[in-house]
């Protein structure tokens, strides 16, 4: 039936490659956006191509930014003594809303996941390995999530990190295996954060 609909089906098919975004939703979605009016929808496609054209990764730390370097990178309050790693921006977000951690961050885009076809050098980790290298950390922490690929990461990081000889530190176990920091509640990321151990 939306078949025939090429323009509504379009944006159907667009909606649902979003991650966690099945067929129903992404029907559901664009039927809301088809009854929006004219300045609603537009003000979508602005969003959007702002995002696109005004966001892009910061060269130190590789969160999103729309300044180079990134405001947490240039800040003069930020420990410099301390840096903490994690798998993607959402991440570094969901440390920063616990207010507990004040140094430095470095964003992987990812984890290390052989049978996907991921390995260190898809990974923000020479950069790591070089802000290490040049900088005057005593702490690493290893914000990775508590995943099997997360874990397998953290190890990683710690044998790469070992020889610069700064402590190398994992979360707390406050946090849920198998959950994703964007969506563990504030509290808990805190705890997480305070309570953190040698790896």
């Amino acid at each position: 039936m939306l078949d025939s609909i090429p323009s509504l089906n379009r944006l159907i098919v667009e909606l649902g490659k979003f991650p966690g975004i099945g067929r129903k939703t992404a029907t559901r979605l664009a039927f809301h956006v088809m009854q929006q009016s004219d300045e609603q929808s537009q003000a979508l496609v602005e969003a959007i191509q702002n995002l696109k054209q005004r966001v892009q990764f910061c060269s130190t730390c590789f969160h999103v930014t729309e300044q180079d370097p990134c405001v947490l990178c240039t800040s003069t309050s930020r420990d410099d003594s301390l840096l903490c790693v994690v798998e993607q921006p959402q991440d570094l977000m969901a440390i920063e809303r616990g207010h507990s951690y004040r140094g430095r961050y470095h964003v992987l885009h990812g984890v290390l996941s052989p049978l996907d076809g991921v390995g260190p050098d898809d990974l923000k980790i020479a950069e790591l390995i070089e802000r290490v290298r040049q900088g005057n950390f005593n702490e690493v922490i290893v914000a990775t999530n508590f995943s099997i690929e997360g874990e397998a990461t953290a190890l990683y990081l710690s044998r790469l990190l070992q020889p610069f000889g700064v402590r190398i530190t994992r979360l707390a176990h406050g946090i849920p295996m198998g959950s994703d920091l964007e969506y563990v509640d504030d509290a808990t990321v805190g705890r997480a954060i305070e309570g953190r151990r040698d790896l």
